[in-house]
């Protein structure tokens, strides 16, 4: 995975704008990026494909998904092109058809009550707080996977730092 970061300017549904101080440029002109703190606050969705125009094309829960989605997109269209061209040229529906396999999706396409912003981040606090939750209720370690794997903020981890929190909850949970 790359390790360089660009400012990007995200354009906002009624103009506003949003700068980004470290997206990822994973193709030319698609940058990949995590959502700025208190917008969207109901999507656990949290890493945005964006367009060099700063139109958000497709957004993913996980980074690594975002990344292998640009992948497939960038051997699709030419994304360097103007918004305009390529509304004439991508087709929609095949587009996020390809896109669903690598768990990504439309903007705005997720929704869950309350706010779920902080999805794919978390403290020291969250793991106390979830290991203490699962010992309580008996666990074992693959009830503690399967809990956290479809749970706010775990379920927007990539894998590497999904299964370093899964293996720190078990632990203090002492999940056999």
């Amino acid at each position: 995975m790359t390790t360089e970061v660009t400012s990007y300017t995200m354009a906002g549904r009624n103009g506003e704008k949003y700068e980004i101080p470290d997206a990822i440029p994973a193709a030319p002109g698609l940058v990949v990026f995590r959502l700025p703190h208190g917008l969207s606050l109901n999507n656990p969705c949290r890493w945005n494909i964006g367009h060099h125009s700063g139109r958000c094309v497709a957004e993913a829960m996980r980074r690594e998904d975002a990344l292998k989605a640009v992948e497939v997109m960038a051997g699709l269209y030419d994304w360097t092109k103007d918004t305009a061209f390529l509304r004439e040229e991508v087709d929609e529906r095949q587009l996020f058809l390809k896109l669903s396999r690598m768990d990504c999706g439309p903007v705005g396409s997720e929704y869950m009550r309350g706010d779920v912003s902080h999805n794919g981040t978390y403290t020291d606090a969250d793991i106390e707080a979830a290991a203490a939750e699962f010992k309580d209720d008996g666990f074992n370690a693959l009830d503690v996977l399967i809990a956290m794997s479809n749970r706010v903020p775990w379920m927007g981890l990539d894998t590497d730092d999904f299964n370093e929190a899964h293996n720190r909850v078990a632990t203090l949970a002492d999940a056999d």
